[in-house]
């Protein structure tokens, strides 16, 4: 298996979002493991980052948080999407499909040698 990369700037809110949705309600380390699972092992989350965007979109008001205990009998933070950010996964998967749509058409569109 290759060296692992970052996640890429901008996607880590869309990721998390979407992770949430899916999983349902989940804690930091859980929402991680499931993003680098998620992309077979590629994408490394780094928690330095993952916390500060966790706090920024509940500051948002896209998730919210609750205290539970983790499967390993651990007090942890539990995320789970609200309806803003429900609404806010789909207009932020809109624009990421439209950017990437522009984008494969530079890549796949042929050159003209002039």
């Amino acid at each position: 298996m290759g060296e692992k990369t970052d996640v890429w700037q901008g996607t880590l809110a869309l990721m998390v979002l979407k992770t949430l949705e899916t999983m349902g309600p989940l804690h930091g380390y859980g929402i991680a493991r499931r993003i680098e699972q998620t992309s077979s092992n590629v994408l490394a989350v780094n928690y330095g980052t993952l916390y500060p965007a966790l706090l920024k979109l509940e500051q948002e008001g896209h998730v919210a948080s609750e205290w539970g205990v983790s499967e390993n009998n651990r007090k942890a933070k539990y995320y789970r999407p609200t309806r803003a950010g429900r609404k806010q996964l789909e207009e932020a998967a809109r624009q990421w499909e439209e950017a990437t749509a522009i984008l494969a058409r530079f890549l796949t569109s042929p050159e003209k040698s002039r």
